[in-house]
């Protein structure tokens, strides 16, 4: 296992653990929470969807830390699942055959995010697409069914609710969604302070921490419709 490593540039541990993330995003949930499926296209030979061979290969678990691009960071996270790599090398190399110039990344969860990152970054032996979290299945707030972790990077890399990769030879068919000029850059690396483009980083230090407590509370009402619906939904369901 990894052990948690010392607090980055400007970065603030916290004890809780929040559901965060574009404000955008606050109130999209995923369609499906419990069967894991992704779907794998982009330039490639075959596009395909994988689910059950994910069990073939080895499940690992890491300890690894998780950095927010607005300053905050959540220290010693349990992940466990299956390393990005072994994905790539098992399963999308001999079946689905990439383009050999196909090094950019797209990473797309089911509430619409799109994330993308170098071919090489991903192929770390830290990234991982995790399903567990401090040995517990992977919740909603957190990224089920599947998250995409990748600890060197800033938390927005860490895709949540993963259902499909997309491997392109350039970032044409990629978008982030959000205004330009917070766009991060393409590998949003921690120890080298990538928080924004545009820019430098102690602007982005000095601005993010101010949109912290108005995004966690989005992110809170979020979840609190979400399970008020699941509620009514399950008290609907009992008077059949």
């Amino acid at each position: 296992m990894k052990e948690s490593s010392p607090l980055p540039p400007g970065q603030v541990e916290i004890d809780d653990f929040p559901r965060f993330g574009l404000a955008t995003f606050a109130f999209r949930f995923p369609a499906e929470t419990e069967r894991i499926e992704i779907a794998v296209d982009g330039d490639v030979e075959r596009p395909m969807r994988f689910a059950e061979e994910l069990q073939t290969l080895e499940r690992v678990e890491q300890v690894s830390d998780l950095h927010c691009a607005t300053t905050w960071t959540k220290r010693g996270l349990c992940w466990g699942g299956w390393r990005f790599r072994d994905f790539y090398e098992q399963l999308v190399v001999p079946r689905v055959q990439p383009e050999a110039d196909a090094a950019l990344v797209v990473l797309r969860g089911q509430d619409g995010l799109a994330q993308s990152l170098p071919l090489e970054d991903t192929l770390a032996a830290d990234v991982l697409l995790a399903d567990r979290l401090n040995g517990e299945p992977l919740g909603v707030d957190h990224g089920a069914p599947i998250r995409f972790v990748a600890p060197a990077h800033y938390a927005c890399k860490s895709v949540r609710h993963l259902n499909a990769v997309e491997f392109w030879r350039d970032a044409r068919n990629y978008r982030f969604p959000g205004p330009r000029w917070l766009m991060n850059p393409p590998r949003a690396r921690v120890m080298y302070e990538e928080r924004g483009s545009v820019f430098p980083p102690w602007v982005f230090r000095t601005l993010w921490p101010l949109m912290i407590p108005p995004v966690r509370w989005l992110y809170a009402q979020g979840l609190r419709r979400r399970q008020k619906r699941a509620w009514a939904a399950a008290a609907c369901k009992a008077k059949r």
